[in-house]
């Protein structure tokens, strides 16, 4: 079972974390928001918080993979509220 940090905002964050895992492929904001039906801002905004927990890296700019940090949250093998902001 997931554990979500009092920071993430469900389903979307999960959402994003799920697009990136399922594709395999290095995203940009604007393709995981056609596929996951949220707009592009959205998507962006919440990309920020998740590569600063660790949950996703960014590769390039505009261009996002989640980590293994990511995929042990999806597995529920990882308290999300045990993360910390990097600086």
């Amino acid at each position: 079972m997931r554990q979500p940090a009092p920071w993430m905002q469900l389903p979307l964050d999960e959402r994003i974390l799920e697009a990136l895992d399922s594709s395999g492929l290095i995203l940009s904001p604007a393709v995981i928001s056609i596929n996951i039906d949220k707009s592009r801002s959205e998507v962006n905004r919440r990309l920020s918080t998740l590569v600063e927990y660790g949950l996703v890296t960014r590769v390039q700019r505009g261009y996002y993979e989640i980590t293994e940090t990511g995929q042990q949250y999806l597995a529920g093998e990882l308290d999300a509220s045990t993360l910390s902001e990097s600086e």
